[in-house]
């Protein structure tokens, strides 16, 4: 029997996304940018007592969706859950993009951004970073008269580091009077910058966050996007009606209820950033100033045996070569112990 399947040309255009890596667990994960440590016992707890009734449930999202939005300092009609992060990107698409139409993105940046452009089959306007990894903030307030349907904009951003100022935000919001502006913030934690005051101001600003980060919650999946309440609602039109398990919201909800872990964890984060930062530097590698719980780095020369020798030792990181040139990689920043361990193998290739 030949069968001929009617698959849209945008798909059979366009290669299959790959996950970067498998059978992870055990190594030392500094590729992921996921919280090494684990999630906080409180999440861990309330998975336990989700009963096997529950558990055969479909998730209800009043009560969860009322706590999460005291935690963002949002109404509940300005906050929609999603599943992931990446679930959180795709729903505008869903809502503004059509076949042909323009998005607005600055490379080097998250790949699903480009990922779901290519799905839908629109046009995917690029500008970059310097060499320096720069911001192109005029590059884009130009672009933006060209009415792109959305615009990406990780902040901080991956896998940079950069983050755009409160000042050049806004300019672009501003600017952008025909375009829905998508703050992808899944690293805002670190950065201690976020979008979400300014929801009720701009119609336009649409913020997407992700517990796969601070709180630890990757394997479980849950993102949000917050924005005014007119707004969202453009955004449920395109939703399902069950998006999120109900492991992420219990899960989600006491990750919240015990901050103090998530706080902890932020606070150590970035006393190690620096701490890693110099260290590197020390030895030679060159680092790019970063907001984020991952740096990037520029280990030259070093980098392609560095890059083998610490994937025989199970040391894992996140090599940047094929888009940012031989010896570049993003690091998570893990515990001290991991990150040491790094470093003792970078100092015995010389």
């Amino acid at each position: 029997m030949k069968v001929k399947l009617p698959v849209r040309k945008s798909i059979l255009a366009r290669q299959t996304y790959e996950a970067p890596a498998e059978g992870r667990w055990g190594k030392v994960r500094l590729d992921f940018n996921e919280n090494t440590t684990g999630c906080s016992p409180a999440a861990v707890a309330a998975l336990r007592r989700l009963g096997a009734k529950k558990i055969a449930m479909y998730p209800e999202y009043e009560a969860p969706t009322k706590a999460l939005a005291l935690y963002f300092r949002v109404q509940p009609d300005e906050l929609l859950l999603t599943n992931g992060g990446d679930d959180a990107l795709r729903v505008f698409f869903d809502t503004f993009v059509e076949p042909n139409s323009h998005i607005l993105i600055c490379e080097p940046t998250f790949p699903m951004y480009r990922y779901y452009a290519e799905i839908v089959g629109a046009r995917i306007d690029v500008l970059r970073y310097s060499k320096e990894m720069e911001f192109p903030l005029p590059a884009v307030l130009k672009a933006l008269r060209r009415r792109p349907r959305v615009f990406f904009l990780a902040n901080p951003n991956n896998p940079t580091g950069t983050l755009v100022p409160k000042s050049d935000i806004e300019k672009i919001l501003r600017a952008a009077t025909h375009t829905a502006v998508v703050l992808d913030e899944a690293y805002a934690d670190f950065s201690g910058l976020t979008g979400v005051p300014w929801i009720r101001r701009y119609p336009n600003l649409f913020v997407a966050r992700t517990f796969s980060k601070a709180a630890g919650l990757a394997g479980l999946r849950l993102g949000a996007v917050l924005a005014r309440k007119d707004s969202l609602a453009l955004i449920r039109r395109a939703m399902p009606p069950f998006p999120v398990n109900a492991a992420a919201l219990a899960a989600s909800v006491a990750a919240i209820q015990e901050r103090r872990a998530i706080e902890l964890y932020i606070r150590e984060t970035i006393r190690l950033r620096r701490w890693f930062a110099q260290q590197l530097e020390r030895r030679g590698v060159r680092v790019f100033p970063t907001a984020c719980n991952f740096l990037l780095a520029d280990f030259g020369s070093r980098g392609r045996a560095l890059f083998r020798l610490l994937a025989r030792k199970g040391i894992l990181v996140r090599e940047r070569g094929k888009d940012l040139g031989p010896g570049f990689a993003r690091i998570t920043i893990g515990t001290q112990s991991e990150l040491k361990s790094l470093l003792r193998i970078l100092d015995g290739i010389g």
